[in-house]
């Protein structure tokens, strides 16, 4: 079986593109920063560990389980991370999502929606499975107004379900509003 090799998407004013080594650097100072980690899983370490990280994550990558990318403005500048994992029959999950001061305008709406896109258009899944956690408010209202149904909770997590069928019936929507963006 050949190696995967994850797609580049380029939005209205956003690009994801795969996470390298050489991205080690800001990775780490974004998941050190309390200013965004605060809802993630705790990270120790350095930025040799973080490029450690990323150097065994690479052969996730190219067996198919798991995308990782670093989302960029259209001038190429690094705002942010996400990444698709536990890649499986019809199922994925995504987390590690986070956005930075230099995210533009609708940087949220769109980087979801180019998350969908990869998982249902080019990995042909079906479901997305994702957990956000219970004091992540900001985040809890997005995916909810964005259309994700609630199936559990724990004392730290809301796990969430969304389907292919949902994104396709409100995808034009979406996209027109990335498209008003483009036109102010």
């Amino acid at each position: 079986m050949p190696a995967f090799t994850p797609p580049t998407i380029e939005g209205v004013g956003l690009c994801l593109r795969p996470v390298q080594i050489g991205d080690a650097a800001y990775i780490h100072g974004l998941r050190v920063d309390p200013a965004y980690n605060r809802h993630l899983s705790q990270v120790t370490g350095t930025v040799a560990d973080q490029r450690a990280w990323i150097e065994r994550y690479k052969a996730r990558e190219a067996a198919g389980g798991e995308v990782y990318y670093l989302i960029t403005r259209k001038d190429g500048l690094p705002c942010g991370t996400v990444r698709l994992y536990d890649i499986a029959g019809s199922r994925f999950t995504w987390g590690s999502w986070i956005l930075d001061q230099n995210k533009p305008p609708k940087a949220a709406l769109e980087s979801a929606l180019r998350v969908y896109e990869i998982g249902f258009h080019r990995l042909g899944c079906a479901t997305s499975a994702f957990d956000v956690r219970r004091d992540n408010a900001r985040t809890l209202a997005f995916h909810r107004r964005f259309g994700a149904r609630q199936t559990g909770e724990d004392d730290e997590n809301i796990y969430f379900h969304y389907t292919r069928d949902r994104f396709e019936a409100d995808r034009a929507a979406y996209l027109s509003l990335l498209a008003q963006q483009d036109r102010e």
